[in-house]
């Protein structure tokens, strides 16, 4: 028996159903509509088995793919019978997520600490911005490209001599948004185990994709790092950490062979001996190195690549795309797999390749009922145009 004073279970336990519950299960999210990363930080909770109920406006039509495991109301909140219906949610609740710019909540007469802290104290409300709530950018509309260009990130990427290039909307929308707005609203979960107390959660996505890119900030004097955009180890610089184009056009392979052993299985796997090629530690040396290699994987299909790399440490690997990966079957699975509380298994007519299919009020009675007890015609009404209204003002906290 363990001696600490926590309980561990047996090993044996540990095959028990009650072992294989959701880390974030009865948990209650409200997420107010929203694109990318307040949806994003909804999927990431919702797959860890917390309640994600999603207010829609009335007659949106919603385009968000990120709904998965959620349900969704419609809510009129200009309107007081259907604001209401919030603020009765929101006294049981855990967690709110608000996507809004600065002061669109306290607009609407909710705000955080002079209204819904009050009202529940163990309340959790995670606001999501692209700019820095107090920089002087705070009052401007952007996007995620605006945000990594603040942050110093976006400088960072691209091509040497060519500008700076933005990656799709995966660096500020979701690893340093809606991801990192996840990892917020887990942190106050902690804190209030200890405290008994909610309180506002404050991401931007500025600071978190600078926050990503910790490594580089601080390597800028080391030889990682030093050189400018494009020049460097690992941003495209090195010929032996970047991407070939094989013999079928539009078909690459990667390699990231930056260990000397790795370097050498690499060479051996390319028909090369080391002491035919330039010697890889000189730098002056690496535009020759890269134009050895680019000749040397056209000469070869990415499946003849495969079949050479494959199994070995060249850091070699085939550099697959979407269509590939959903036509082979490739199953998207949860980002971390926790053994005993694992996330809910993503749907397997889904597999991690479509989503959506949340119309708005899809799953909202069954969620009022579960979560307050209030049933339809008795409690709360819906409108000609979708907004769930309360019936003769209850719902008030």
């Amino acid at each position: 028996m363990p001696t600490s004073g926590h309980f561990e279970p047996e090993p044996q336990q540990l095959f028990n159903p009650i072992y294989k519950m959701s880390p974030l299960k009865g948990i209650k999210v409200i997420e107010l509509a929203g694109l990318a990363p307040g949806p994003f930080a909804g999927l990431l909770l919702a797959d860890y088995g917390a309640s994600v109920l999603r207010i829609d406006r009335p007659k949106s039509i919603s385009g968000d793919q990120l709904t998965r495991n959620k349900s969704s109301i419609t809510l009129d909140l200009r309107d007081e019978t259907s604001l209401n219906i919030l603020l009765r949610l929101l006294t049981t609740a855990d967690v709110l997520i608000d996507p809004f710019r600065p002061g669109v909540l306290e607009r609407l007469g909710l705000s955080p600490t002079e209204v819904l802290l009050k009202h529940n104290p163990r309340l959790i409300v995670a606001r999501m911005t692209g700019f820095r709530r107090d920089g002087k950018y705070k009052d401007m509309a952007g996007h995620d490209i605006n945000y990594i260009a603040i942050s110093g990130v976006l400088s960072m990427l691209g091509r040497a001599g060519e500008k700076p290039h933005a990656p799709g909307n995966i660096l500020g929308d979701f690893a340093g948004g809606g991801a990192v707005c996840f990892q917020g609203i887990l942190l106050a979960l902690i804190s209030r185990s200890h405290t008994g107390r909610g309180q506002v959660v404050e991401a931007n996505m500025v600071d978190g994709s600078a926050y990503l890119a910790t490594f580089p900030r601080l390597g800028r004097n080391t030889t990682a790092w030093s050189e400018p955009r494009g020049e460097n180890l690992l941003d495209g610089g090195c010929p032996y950490y970047d991407t070939y184009e094989t013999k079928d056009v539009g078909r690459y392979f990667a390699v990231g062979a930056l260990e000397p052993q790795f370097y050498a299985a690499l060479v051996r796997g390319l028909g090369f001996e080391i002491g035919e090629l330039p010697k890889r530690e000189d730098r002056e040396q690496w535009p020759v190195l890269r134009e050895i290699f680019k000749k040397r994987f056209k000469e070869k299909t990415r499946g003849e690549w495969e079949a050479i790399f494959d199994g070995t440490d060249a850091c070699a690997t085939p550099v697959f795309e979407q269509a590939e990966l959903e036509g082979d079957g490739y199953e998207q699975r949860p980002m971390v797999h926790l053994v005993s509380t694992p996330a809910a298994p993503i749907p397997a007519d889904q597999g991690g390749w479509s989503g959506g299919g949340l119309l708005p009020g899809d799953g909202g009675v069954d969620t009022l009922r579960e979560w307050v007890g209030w049933e339809q015609g008795k409690d709360f009404e819906v409108r000609k145009d979708g907004a769930f209204v309360v019936i003769n003002g209850k719902s008030k906290i």
